[in-house]
């Protein structure tokens, strides 16, 4: 495959609104290509700069005969899985949902997407 190939596939993408020290931004990232990141702005000019960073990342990779990670499909992930904790992790968490007036998997659901 070329480049061009490459950048019309489904990668994900992620992207955060910043406001730190170096004041307001969006950074985002390629899930599936490691280190793959930039910035903007604004969302148009972060996508823009994101898919330059793609776009180098992949010139390098062929270079270099390296392999390209492909997009990960949701095909094959049911959005289950299960987890085992100490039972006073789960008397806390059941606890706080209680308060928060949500189930425990909303409550937790909420935790790992922090």
């Amino acid at each position: 495959m070329e480049i061009r190939d490459y950048l019309q596939l489904p990668y994900t993408r992620l992207v955060q609104e910043m406001n730190d020290e170096s004041g307001h931004y969006f950074y985002g990232s390629i899930l599936e290509l490691d280190g793959c990141q930039s910035t903007g702005a604004t969302l148009s000019e972060l996508y823009e700069n994101l898919n330059e960073a793609m776009e180098g990342y992949i010139e390098v990779k062929i270079a270099k005969n390296l392999p390209i990670p492909l997009p990960e499909s949701v095909e094959g992930y049911s959005g289950k899985f299960v987890v085992r904790m100490p039972k006073t992790l789960h008397r806390k968490l059941s606890i706080e949902a209680k308060r928060e007036g949500v189930s425990l998997n909303q409550l937790a659901l909420y935790k790992l997407a922090l």
